[in-house]
Parts: structure tokens; C-alpha cells; sequence
């Protein structure tokens, strides 16, 4: 009998690597905004656009990789990659806050602007 493990598909490997992608971008640039954050003594509203602008770039970059690599269906799989990001990026924020935000509406706007970046990385590869 043969008890071999069942090997993911190809497309979830694909998604996984774009998120890594997405994830790594959001790392280093969070690390260059904390410096901008301590160097330049930001203000809470420069630091909320500079994250918000993180967001868009990142799941942007996941879809416009995961694009260029299902060559069909681009803005579909792109709005894949971004939900993904966000639900991912939510369970941690819901890890580390036990809340998904002081509010229902910004939860909602990140998860359109993730949504958004990542059709719109796809539609452009």
C-alpha cells in the first residue's frame, strides 16, 4: 500500500512564493520607515501613509509576480494573491492586538487596498 504524502498543487507553491515575496518587501520596508520614523521624528500620520503605501506595494508586487507566472486570468490571480496577504497580515495583527482594529471601516479599507494592489499587479504583468 502506498502512504505517500499528496504533493500541493503547483498553484498553491506559486501563491506561497509571491506572498513570501509580498512579505519580504513588507519587512524591509517597515525596517526603513522605522528609520525614517527615528531619524526623522515622524508624526502618526506619516507613519499611517507610509504603511498604508507598504500595503498597496507589497500585494502589488505579489500580484504582478503571480501574474507574470499563471500568464491567464492575471487580475483574478492577483486578487487571489492580495486577499491572501490580507487575511494572512489580519490573523497576525489579531495574534499580536486580540482585535482586528479599533474599527470596522479601516479593517475594510485595508482589505480593499490589498485586494486592489493585488488586482492591479496582476493586470499590469
Amino acid at each position: 500500500m502506498d502512504k505517500t504524502v499528496p504533493k500541493p498543487s503547483n498553484s498553491v507553491i506559486t501563491i506561497l512564493k509571491c506572498l513570501l515575496c509580498s512579505y519580504i518587501l513588507t519587512g524591509l520596508a517597515l525596517l526603513l520607515l522605522a528609520l525614517f520614523v527615528y531619524k526623522l521624528d515622524l508624526d502618526d500620520g506619516k507613519v499611517k501613509v507610509g504603511i498604508t503605501i507598504i500595503y498597496i506595494a507589497a500585494s502589488f508586487m505579489g500580484g504582478f509576480i503571480l501574474g507574470k507566472l499563471k500568464k491567464e486570468n492575471k487580475f483574478i490571480w492577483g486578487a487571489i494573491c492580495g486577499a491572501i496577504y490580507f487575511v494572512i497580515l489580519a490573523l497576525v495583527s489579531f495574534a499580536v492586538n486580540r482585535s482586528v482594529g479599533s474599527d470596522g471601516i479601516g479593517f475594510f479599507t485595508v482589505l480593499v487596498m490589498c485586494v486592489s494592489g493585488g488586482t492591479f499587479g496582476g493586470m499590469v504583468s
